[in-house]
């Protein structure tokens, strides 16, 4: 599309010339008499360059850029000034004017200002949609990270979620195997239709069998009445098989069956039942391995790894670690109806350093318990829990000599000096520190500080 130019010129030669000289180069062009009625025209449509004289009857353009800069309507600014006037212009450009030309102003003067806004403009525009398509990616359905792991598995979940085909993730426990599934399903063509979920670990064979293909009624001990297995439950949608790897080798034959023919046998059942699921399977372990070791059929696995993902431990993408952090301190600000908390640097910079073994299910363990037992507005180092915060190793011989006393020192002190001169008073302490009885109490503890025998200890 043409770009649209609104001139604002009171004397109307001068105003022609200018719309010609535009026009004959493909914009278009509207004019307007004044600044109110140039604030009309704003108002009926949009513009994406404003071209002003500043001395006008009515409403000058001075008031009209001042006027612009309050509604926010996004267009850059020329304004036209005499050549005795160029204070008005350096004034008019601190006001947010883009750029001036003294009048009679060149034709091709004209043109190049206009021309450079607008390419600037369009640089612009590319930069915000660039920014915004940066920040979707750090959420991408459920799933939070920008590293370039998450990154790629995000590109993998987009191309997957418009069909159908099987899809195994891999991952150690708490790297989110079970979310990748959901996005995956939330963003494919099945997600109005169900969404089931099974561990297949920690279960008999039976009741794994049961749970899968469901049973009739009197097909063993404890069968008082119909069940669907969690294939009919799925029906339509997507069925998500969580620790698939511990599936026994005896009811791995009639999973792959049930996959080939799209059909299900339940327990004590006369004739099977068609179904129609996409499958997800997830697995702590690597699928490959447990064949090789004869746990997991070859035939089963190459029917299933068909799109194989594999989620990153959160170790190795330290970088997700913050934005992660903002989600849980939200999820958990309005779980516990309090103002969000601010992570201090060093307790960040030690939450980063962390290997997380549980991966993001401990990280968002850790968060919650962080909400819970820190009352004040900032998590600091001193609220880690230990294994996080490292220990602090005692200073050498040679670091003793002759130096500055350590933050800690300086705060045992402190918080001596005032239970002294509260009497071992905990609340009257707290107060002359500034801080709530609970941190004192952690406080003492950590620093192992007695209060004099005696002593008021409220």
């Amino acid at each position: 599309m043409s770009a649209r130019v609104l001139l604002v010129e009171d004397e109307i030669n001068m105003a022609r010339t200018q719309a010609r000289i535009l026009q004959r180069r493909g914009y278009v062009v509207s004019t307007a008499g004044n600044g109110r009625e140039a604030l009309r025209q704003l108002d009926a449509s949009p513009f994406d360059i404003v071209i002003t004289d500043l001395k006008m009857p009515v409403m000058d353009g001075m008031q009209l850029l001042r006027r612009m800069n309050i509604e926010e309507w996004g267009c850059a600014v020329i304004v036209l000034t005499g050549h005795g006037t160029i204070e008005s212009a350096v004034e008019a450009m601190q006001c947010g004017a883009a750029d001036y030309l003294t009048k009679p102003c060149n034709p091709d003067a004209l043109l190049i200002k206009v021309e450079k806004l607008l390419e600037t403009r369009r640089l612009q525009q590319e930069v915000s949609q660039l920014r915004r398509e940066v920040w979707a990616y750090k959420k991408f359905g459920e799933l939070i990270g920008q590293s370039p792991a998450m990154q790629d598995i995000y590109a993998v979940i987009q191309a997957v979620s418009t069909n159908k085909s099987t899809v195994v993730i891999t991952g150690e426990s708490g790297t989110g195997k079970e979310l990748v599934a959901r996005t995956i399903h939330q963003k494919g063509p099945l997600a109005a239709q169900p969404f089931v979920a099974l561990n297949c670990g920690a279960m008999s064979e039976t009741l794994l069998d049961s749970q899968l293909f469901g049973h009739r009624r009197g097909a063993f001990t404890g069968a008082i009445a119909d069940h669907n297995g969690v294939f009919q439950a799925a029906h339509g949608g997507t069925l998500f098989l969580d620790e698939i790897a511990e599936i026994p080798l005896a009811l791995q034959v009639k999973f792959l069956r049930a996959i080939q023919e799209r059909e299900v046998s339940p327990l004590g059942a006369g004739k099977p039942v068609s179904v129609d699921v996409r499958i997800i399977a997830a697995s702590n372990r690597e699928l490959s391995q447990a064949v090789e070791d004869g746990a997991f059929r070859e035939d089963l696995f190459y029917r299933l790894n068909v799109i194989p993902i594999h989620l990153p431990p959160l170790r190795q993408r330290s970088e997700d670690i913050p934005l992660l952090i903002d989600h849980f301190i939200a999820v958990f600000s309005a779980a516990y109806k309090v103002e969000p908390k601010m992570i201090a640097p060093q307790a960040l910079a030690k939450l980063q350093a962390y290997a997380w073994p549980g991966n993001i299910r401990e990280l968002q363990n850790v968060i919650e318990r962080l909400f819970a037992l820190c009352p004040g507005p900032e998590i600091g180092l001193d609220d880690l829990p230990e294994p996080i915060a490292g220990s602090r190793a005692a200073p050498t011989p040679l670091e003793t000599e002759a130096r500055l006393p350590s933050l800690e020192e300086m705060e045992k002190s402190l918080i001596a000096a005032a239970l002294d001169k509260s009497r071992g008073n905990r609340n009257e302490a707290a107060r002359l520190l500034g801080i709530d009885r609970q941190r004192l109490y952690r406080k003492i503890e950590k620093y192992g500080i007695e209060i004099q025998r005696g002593a008021q200890a409220l």
